[in-house]
């Protein structure tokens, strides 16, 4: 078995990338998203952290978050957010058909992939980076044309706080590829 080593960085800000099983197109559905928020909200009473950006898409997420000051523990947050899902949407989201042996000893759902991936931000350079590539992602997959007619996006947050116009990043005909360079 692979030992997966992550960073641990205390107020750390983190790039992360949450799969669903088999890339299931179900996290923009309204239950889904409403269990997202309502697990976020759990998880913040208790253990903060700063939203710097976040997009939904069908079968995948991005999210850049800033932990406390003596905090490095995102593991535990995402467990309690999947697990939110899990519980709440599970019922009409579970495939009995996918369950295996190892996710019924570890009572692991068939929502979610079981890792994710993530990527500590080294400098402001790399913070831009990540989160020009967070509101580009619909945009790449081909979902939309122009950031701003995604709803599930922190980019329309930075638009009414004026950090980004509205026009970022319209293009007209586009070709999208699936490929990049952050483990997707």
């Amino acid at each position: 078995m692979p030992n997966y080593r992550r960073a641990r960085v205390d107020g750390g800000t983190y790039f992360f990338t949450v799969n669903t099983f088999r890339r299931q197109p179900f996290l923009t559905d309204p239950d889904v998203r409403a269990a997202l928020r309502a697990g976020i909200a759990r998880v913040r009473a208790e253990h903060p952290f700063v939203i710097e950006a976040w997009v939904l898409l069908p079968d995948h997420m991005h999210a850049l978050w800033t932990l406390p000051p003596d905090d490095h523990d995102f593991p535990t947050r995402w467990r309690i957010i999947k697990s939110t899902v899990s519980q709440r949407c599970g019922p009409r989201l579970h495939r009995p058909e996918w369950m295996t042996a190892r996710r019924a000893i570890r009572q692991q759902s068939t929502l979610w992939q079981h890792r994710f991936w993530e990527h500590t931000i080294r400098d402001d350079t790399d913070l831009a980076r990540h989160i020009d590539y967070i509101h580009w992602n619909p945009v790449k997959h081909g979902y939309v044309k122009r950031a701003v007619d995604w709803p599930y996006s922190s980019f329309h947050r930075y638009v009414k706080q004026g950090l980004l116009p509205a026009d970022w990043a319209e293009v007209e005909g586009i070709e999208t590829e699936d490929d990049d360079d952050f483990g997707e």
